[in-house]
């Protein structure tokens, strides 16, 4: 019987975890169980194409979970995957290990069961938008390398998923670049025009309710009219890419890397992957409004 729901791998050393996992999700998801990281990465490694996230226990025979996130990102097809990483080890430092390894999420044990959900749910949302922008990505065309300077704006996240994949193209290892240039395109609508403050993301987030609330201010007189303007540039073998939001900026500074108090909220995590994995350098300026990404060409 074939279905259309979001396939997911769970792996886990605990038959009694797997059954909870799966009693959670299997209404909305398609679960795939692993029993050890060797199982697990067997798994991932004949069906690459096969999920939209995957929820790893750290401790298991074998391989463990961080083993198995580590040789994901180094796979061309799969290093994109979102990984949940679910464990009983809550020091800060295994914590921050999970994250800077790649992990979109590290959930601690005993973890709250609408948490999960909610994690779950945006990392399958997250993932599908990636693909869409990769496929439009694949879809372009390779003469726009010849592209030097070139000023666009765009105001709705599927422009700005359409623009990302436009750009990335034009770039060396386009498929690194639209991870992190989504992000930044996204953050320019939602915390930019829009208004939507971090908190208010947490919450919309748990609610299921964060594209509803962008359609809805996208209609409102004090939001419609915005833009938001991105200036490409290609010069010196080295690309500039701006990005200018008409919002009244944020403190973007404690966003770059990979902050700890925030490790387990559900979302906040999009500017330091851009910074860490997609560009050579990425800059703010001033009330954070406008931000930079450098990438060298050579």
């Amino acid at each position: 019987m074939t279905t259309n729901l979001p396939h997911i791998l769970v792996a886990d050393d605990s038959i009694i975890n797997l059954e909870i996992l799966n009693d959670l999700l299997a209404d909305t998801y398609t679960i795939t169980t692993a029993t050890n990281g060797l199982e697990a990465w067997s798994i991932l490694e004949k069906y690459p194409n096969k999920f939209e996230a995957l929820l790893l226990d750290r401790m298991m025979p074998k391989m463990d979970g961080m083993e198995v996130l580590i040789k994901m990102k180094q796979h061309d097809i799969l290093k994109n995957c979102p990984v949940i990483i679910q464990t009983a080890k809550d020091k800060i430092a295994d914590i921050a290990e999970g994250i800077n390894a790649g992990a979109y999420y590290y959930l601690t044990k005993p973890f709250d069961h609408n948490l999960l959900l909610t994690i779950v749910k945006t990392a399958v949302r997250d993932y599908a938008d990636y693909k869409l922008s990769k496929q439009s990505l694949n879809e372009s065309n390779n003469a726009l390398t010849l592209i030097t300077s070139a000023t666009f704006q765009y105001q709705t996240i599927e422009e700005s998923r359409i623009l990302a994949a436009l750009i990335s193209n034009i770039c060396p290892k386009p498929q690194d670049v639209i991870l992190g240039l989504s992000e930044l395109l996204i953050n320019a609508i939602e915390h930019g025009n829009l208004n939507i403050g971090y908190n208010e993301k947490s919450r919309l987030n748990d609610n299921g309710t964060l594209t509803a609330e962008i359609t809805n201010r996208l209609n409102q007189e004090a939001y419609k009219h915005k833009k938001v303007t991105v200036q490409f540039e290609h010069h010196n073998h080295t690309i500039y890419i701006t990005i200018i939001d008409e919002g009244l900026g944020f403190d973007w500074l404690p966003y770059m890397d990979f902050d700890t108090t925030r490790l387990m909220d559900n979302h906040g995590r999009g500017i330091a992957m851009a910074n860490k994995l997609s560009f050579s350098q990425l800059e703010y300026k001033g009330k954070g409004n406008e931000v930079r990404a450098t990438i060298c060409c050579e």
